[in-house]
């Protein structure tokens, strides 16, 4: 445990540092939400949501003013994984080691923000991230850790992680509170409005939000736990991309579309700047409607198009059968464009005031090469989120969840055959679904200082029956400031 402690006091260090550095006369709201995958401003700006109780929200280790024009917080995430040996015949170039491992990867992040007037702000983030991932994050199409960078050969200097433009249009006199966070630092907005922004930004921060199973500072940290793994969404390596979103919001019902650039290659750090060829569109109705009659709970429809230099499976294996590669390679194939295309459901509910219920459903047109999340074409996740004060411990949270992931039969062959996808490719297959189980507890320390322990269990990692299953414990220490 001293290992993952001396890195963790040079990142509090660090973010420490900028956060005094900065001018002090910009000021912010004590509730912020913590990283990408936190609560969108569309959710905290309705009643109606089963986000947590106010007196629930995140603390932050350093005091905050309110009732400014400007924002400053930070964040640090640290997690610690490992696995002990598990049964594996056979191994290929991207196959989940056998062998005992650990790994532990950090984010630290600077949310700053300026409010120009009551319509219009400027939202810029810094971030860095590194440290390591369990065999570099290849072997498992629903990855154990979400903060991992894919790519060890990327700078390990401080990026622009967010810069955007957000800009409000009334359409309805009537008011609403809102509550500030990095996203968003009015006190109030239009009951009925139009949100634009323009700029970069992960596409998770907007669309397929989930207020038990979105974030990995708090909650759960599995890819295909916080997303919707069928999404494949535009984005690099780091899991941003550059474009506009349009999001209309009503009373109990809103409409969001994102128009986005995709990258290069497949998993690729480089954006291909040339929407006209190159480009992502991404819809989703939100009704705030639960299931439950005289519960809260909030309905989701997810929709995605990819437009961009992918593959084709079926052509692969074709090439390969015909003696044209080796093994069957999915890049292999000059530029030309193709689309990939799916939708998911996403749904929450209150079971009571401080029990969630969650679910999601995705599915995407596996033929198409996976490029830009995981390799996965269909999934089913469920869990349930608890808030600590059930057991007074108001900051404390709980969670489990069940994810259960597939490819289709162009994929599968494709990866039997000996072929390689960004992630996977064990050099044969025995196909199965990857199903995963997920727990955390979540506790308090003090003011902002957050340890979690939890674990997960991987039955037929990277959809091979012939592997494992895989115990994989976890422990995440997260400060807010």
């Amino acid at each position: 445990m001293a290992g993952m402690i001396r890195p963790a006091l040079a990142g509090l260090g660090l973010m420490l540092i900028s956060v005094f550095a900065c001018t002090p006369t910009l000021a912010q709201n004590l509730d912020a939400p913590s990283a990408t995958e936190s609560a969108s401003p569309q959710q905290e700006a309705v009643p109606a949501p089963p986000d947590p109780a106010p007196d629930d929200s995140p603390q932050a280790m350093l005091p905050h003013f309110k009732n400014s024009r400007f924002w400053l917080s930070g964040q640090a995430n640290f997690i610690f994984q490992t696995h002990p040996p598990f049964h594996a015949p056979y191994n290929g170039p991207n196959s989940l080691s056998p062998n005992y491992e650990k790994a532990t990867s950090r984010v630290m992040t600077l949310y700053t923000g300026v409010r120009f007037n009551n319509s219009t702000e400027l939202l810029i983030d810094i971030e860095e991230a590194g440290g390591a991932a369990l065999t570099q994050g290849l072997g498992l199409a629903g990855n154990t850790d979400l903060d991992i960078v894919r790519n060890p050969l990327l700078s390990k200097a401080p990026y622009l992680g967010r810069g955007m433009i957000h800009k409000v249009f009334a359409l309805s006199k009537d008011k609403i509170e809102n509550q500030r966070s990095p996203f968003s630092l009015f006190d109030e907005l239009p009951r009925r409005r139009l949100e634009l922004r323009f700029g970069k930004f992960s596409l998770p921060d907007f669309f397929d939000i989930n207020s038990v199973g979105s974030d990995t500072h708090f909650q759960f940290i599995n890819w295909t736990t916080d997303n919707n793994g069928a999404w494949d969404y535009a984005a690099d390596t780091r899991g941003y991309t550059v474009g506009l979103t349009a999001d209309y919001e009503d009373r109990n019902w809103g409409f969001r579309f994102a128009e986005v650039l995709m990258p290069k290659v497949a998993n690729g750090i480089d954006l291909v700047w040339r929407p006209w060829q190159v480009h992502a569109e991404n819809f989703e109705y939100e009704l705030r409607r639960g299931v439950i009659p005289k519960k809260a709970g909030v309905i989701r429809l997810l929709a995605f198009t990819n437009s961009a230099n992918m593959g084709i499976y079926r052509q692969a294996v074709a090439n390969f059968e015909a003696g044209l590669t080796p093994i069957p390679e999915i890049t292999a194939h000059p530029w030309h464009i193709t689309r990939k295309y799916g939708f998911g459901i996403n749904l929450e509910q209150n079971l009571s005031r401080h029990l969630t219920a969650f679910a999601r459903f995705g599915w995407d047109n596996g033929k198409t090469e996976s490029f830009a999340y995981t390799e996965v074409d269909q999934t089913l996740a469920a869990g349930v989120g608890a808030t600590g004060s059930w057991w007074h411990r108001k900051q404390d949270r709980a969670g489990i969840a069940f994810v259960s992931n597939a490819i289709c039969k162009d994929h599968q062959t494709y990866l039997a055959d000996g072929g390689l996808g960004f992630l996977l490719g064990d050099g044969r297959l025995n196909y199965g679904r990857e199903n995963i189980v997920e727990s955390y507890y979540t506790v308090h320390v003090w003011r902002g200082i957050y340890l979690a322990p939890g674990l997960q269990y991987i039955t037929n990692p990277g959809y091979n029956r012939d592997r494992g299953p895989v115990i994989v414990p976890t422990f995440r220490a997260h400060v807010e400031f």
